[in-house]
């Protein structure tokens, strides 16, 4: 064997001591990988900083959502008692032309006769009934209308030789409904069979 030292090629690097190569190279390795952490540990600061403030933005939101939303049930209930309060205040300003009228009318009874205060009972009663009817409130005067037991209310049963059986014959009391829902039946009077007829 031949002991002669070879002589490295040209371009190849001569490592004239090992170990001092090994810790030279472990020492590079050791600072890339702490600038490697250096860098990892500034984009994870920097991803918590930017998910902090999309935090911070969302829960801003979040409160002022929230805030509109009591203000809005606020509003709403406030709403719902002035119009539980305020509901029938049209209708009442109507309520005031009829009861003027009615005082007109006492205030005039000392010194009118019976022709006068017919007539002025007459016009009271119409401006009650156009007051009622502009608020959707209607009678109920089913005279010769079949009994309806929804709107009307029996209050007995009368032979009659001219009206059909089953309709009304005569209405004791009018009854009224409010935009077709039933406020008061009408009390009637109902036909019945003519004894006389069926015998």
């Amino acid at each position: 064997m031949n002991n002669q030292s070879k002589r490295p090629d040209e371009g190849e690097e001569t490592i004239d001591n090992p170990e001092e190569h090994a810790v030279a190279e472990i020492a590079g390795d050791r600072s890339a990988d702490a600038a490697e952490t250096r860098d990892t540990a500034d984009q994870v600061q920097l991803s918590v900083e930017e998910l902090q403030a999309k935090a911070n933005e969302y829960w801003d939101r979040y409160l002022r959502a929230a805030a509109e939303i009591e203000n809005v049930r606020k509003r709403a209930a406030r709403d719902v008692e002035h119009a539980r309060k305020y509901a029938l205040e049209p209708f009442a300003k109507e309520m005031l032309a009829v009861r003027d009228s009615f005082e007109m009318g006492i205030d005039a009874a000392d010194n009118a006769d019976a022709d006068a205060l017919l007539e002025g009972s007459k016009a009271t009663l119409k401006l009650l009934t156009s007051a009622l009817d502009r608020f959707g409130i209607s009678e109920l005067d089913p005279v010769g209308e079949p009994f309806d037991p929804e709107f009307h209310e029996a209050m007995s049963m009368q032979p009659s030789a001219d009206a059909e059986p089953g309709s009304v014959l005569m209405v004791v009391q009018k009854g009224y409904a409010l935009n077709g829902r039933l406020l008061r039946p009408a009390m009637v009077i109902v036909a019945a069979e003519d004894e006389q007829e069926s015998a």
